[in-house]
């Protein structure tokens, strides 16, 4: 799968690392690193391929085998990356 950008420093919150097995993790961040945004909306999906060319921010949306969703953010300088639960943000 060829990467579309750099990811950057990973980061994972407390909440998803303990409710997102590290296998899946690393199978969306792959994902999102390859411009497959997984389960956002048409114009979230047009936000991000904007945003590749426009040095902006990047989401994802994914959701788990057990069923609990969570977010991949890369920050628009591609610094870092975060996973995260919903309710974390």
């Amino acid at each position: 799968m060829a990467t579309k950008f750099e990811v950057g420093r990973l980061g994972i919150t407390p909440g998803a690392q303990k409710q997102i097995p590290m296998k899946e993790v690393e199978i969306a961040v792959n994902r999102h690193a390859s411009g497959d945004w997984g389960e956002i909306c048409d114009e979230d999906r047009s936000q991000n391929e904007w945003a590749l060319e426009n040095d902006a921010r990047l989401m994802s949306v994914y959701e788990s085998e057990s069923g609990e969703p969570f977010w991949i953010i890369t920050e628009a300088d591609r610094s870092s990356t975060t996973i995260l639960l919903p309710s974390e943000y």
